[in-house]
């Protein structure tokens, strides 16, 4: 993507990053979280982030992408039979492993807002039910403020690295609790900030499509999700996972790394952050 095209103050934040991920889309490369990945491959940044590598050789061809900040999944202690809502779902890589868990009984949505991502995850599903014998995942285009889905039709959101991204936070979250069932669960991992960002980082397009930018603080996701209706909200961070990009040798880091304050560090402003929350 060419950066310079996007300096202007008035740029439209989702259409720099439908651009960026397409571009990411076309050339499988990661960006998200571990931005671009550096040295550092897609899946071992999946297994650093817990996930099971038996799940990972059963994903189809490209569906990682590199572009995780946690595993929600695994969170989400999903059961047969239940139907999963993947917000932002890219090539498919959480929605195919929550395929195989929720099972032929159950169902999997996975919802993005970037035709190339929902085509290259669409491309998938084939080579999906052939080397499962499942056909219960379906990717539909859509943005994550205004969900294609019906009401209290979903058990369990989960969303990996996206919400930080939009620029209407509170709408995702109304959304979230629109689609659930009455006691369904939430299981999304993100990026928030510690503190505020420099100003430098905040007018960074890289550090926007690298999903820092966007973040907000730990309290105002807390607020949202009650402000929309849900429950028992519970907040975890992991600042370990931003102190891994540093041996990454990754471009997202070394590029905010100029414009932080000396001696600071990313780890101190932003965190990885998993939220699981109930609607009552």
């Amino acid at each position: 993507m060419n950066n310079e095209c996007h300096q202007e103050k008035n740029y439209d934040p989702r259409e720099v990053i439908r651009e960026a991920y397409s571009e990411i889309a076309n050339q499988g490369n990661c960006c998200c979280g571990s931005s671009c990945c550096g040295n550092s491959s897609a899946e071992l940044i999946a297994s650093n982030l817990g996930y099971n590598q038996e799940d990972l050789n059963h994903l189809p061809q490209g569906a990682n992408m590199g572009l995780s900040c946690g595993n929600p999944v695994a969170i989400a202690s999903l059961q047969p039979g239940e139907v999963v809502l993947d917000l932002g779902a890219g090539g498919g890589f959480d929605a195919f492993i929550s395929a195989r868990k929720v099972g032929p009984t159950g169902r999997v949505i996975g919802v993005d807002m970037t035709p190339d991502m929902v085509h290259k995850a669409r491309n998938n599903v084939q080579s999906f039910r052939e080397s499962s014998s499942l056909n219960n995942v379906e990717f539909r285009l859509g943005e994550i403020e205004h969900l294609p889905v019906e009401n209290e039709s979903i058990d369990v959101v989960i969303s990996n690295c996206v919400i930080n991204l939009s620029p209407d936070k509170s709408q995702v979250w109304s959304e979230i609790a629109r689609v659930l069932k009455p006691g369904g669960r939430v299981s999304v991992s993100d990026m928030a900030i510690l503190k505020p960002l420099p100003d430098a980082v905040l007018e960074s397009v890289q550090a926007l499509v690298g999903c820092i930018a966007g973040a907000v603080l730990i309290d105002e996701t807390k607020k949202m999700a009650l402000s929309a209706g849900l429950v028992n909200v519970v907040l975890e961070i992991n600042s370990d996972y931003i102190d891994q990009m540093s041996t990454w040798s990754d471009p997202l880091y070394q590029e905010i790394s100029k414009h932080l304050p000396p001696g600071s560090k990313i780890s101190d402003y932003v965190t990885s952050l998993v939220i699981t929350a109930r609607k009552p």
